[in-house]
């Protein structure tokens, strides 16, 4: 079935664990009712775009690291005594087999005796390949990360031929790039500087590489540099120089699919 509107992605979240100045966790959300992952701080950026929790249909779940699930359990709250108290939405989410036990896990701690009956209600989907209810196809991949999180990439397609990737959070790694090169465009982590000795997250020099092999535009998210704020830097508050098809965004930035392409729009100007 073919989308009923402008494929969209919006950028909610740009920031890495330690939460640079100005940014959220990273966070993405697609045609307004698909999430990837569901960071701590998921709750607060779906309130500040003014997405209601009860539009969200999908929950994509790259990997187990808390700054990428350790929102759920508010998610669900919210959804039971706010937006959803009949309990008439459904919400799936997708991940590998460990995600049902690890989230389960973590809303029995979050909030005991509370989420056990929406809970109930989820759709956990492991399949590696699949289809949302408006035509949007995904494919989860393997990448390069501590195998203990169980780390993937998502690429989606829908049934007009528009392509996007999310990293989720990755080294370099073939798969992660074989995916990028056969999409329109790619939302790529760069989580630590090029002096942090991490082989688990793109620094600036592993982007600088990706933009050499392939012309596709790649979309910088869970940053380590701060966003434009008065506040002492965190770590660091200088961009890196990219390539001109590198875009180094801040949170609030809509992707908007355009005559044959992805425009880059900041929301407020939307």
């Amino acid at each position: 079935m073919a989308l009923d509107m402008t494929p969209r992605i919006d950028v909610l979240g740009t920031g890495n664990a330690f939460l640079p100045n100005g940014r959220h966790h990273s966070f993405s959300v697609f045609d307004g009712k698909h999430i990837i992952d569901a960071p701590p701080t998921a709750l607060a950026s779906l309130r500040r775009a003014g997405i209601p929790v009860s539009d969200i249909e999908s929950v994509f779940i790259t990997h187990i690291h808390g700054d990428h699930v350790f929102g759920f359990p508010f998610l669900l709250l919210e959804r039971k005594y706010i937006s959803d108290r009949e309990g008439a939405l459904p919400l799936r989410v997708m991940g590998s087999p460990s995600v049902k036990v690890r989230l389960t896990e973590l809303c029995h701690l979050a909030f005991p005796g509370s989420l056990e009956s929406i809970l109930e209600t989820v759709e956990w989907v492991e399949d590696a390949v699949g289809t949302t209810d408006d035509g949007w196809s995904w494919e989860r991949f393997e990448v390069n990360h501590d195998d203990a999180v169980d780390p993937y990439g998502y690429r989606f397609e829908n049934a007009d031929g528009v392509t996007f990737v999310h990293s989720g959070d990755s080294g370099p790694c073939d798969t992660l790039y074989d995916a990028i090169e056969r999409s329109n465009i790619a939302i790529l982590e760069m989580g630590f500087p090029d002096w942090v000795p991490s082989t688990h997250h793109h620094k600036p020099k592993d982007i600088e590489a990706l933009a050499q092999r392939c012309s596709t535009p790649l979309i910088i998210t869970h940053t380590f540099v701060d966003d434009a704020t008065n506040h002492p830097k965190v770590l660091s508050d200088s961009i890196p120089e990219h390539p001109p098809h590198v875009s180094h965004i801040s949170d609030g930035t809509r992707l908007n699919w355009e005559n044959g392409e992805w425009v880059i729009f900041r929301l407020e100007d939307v």
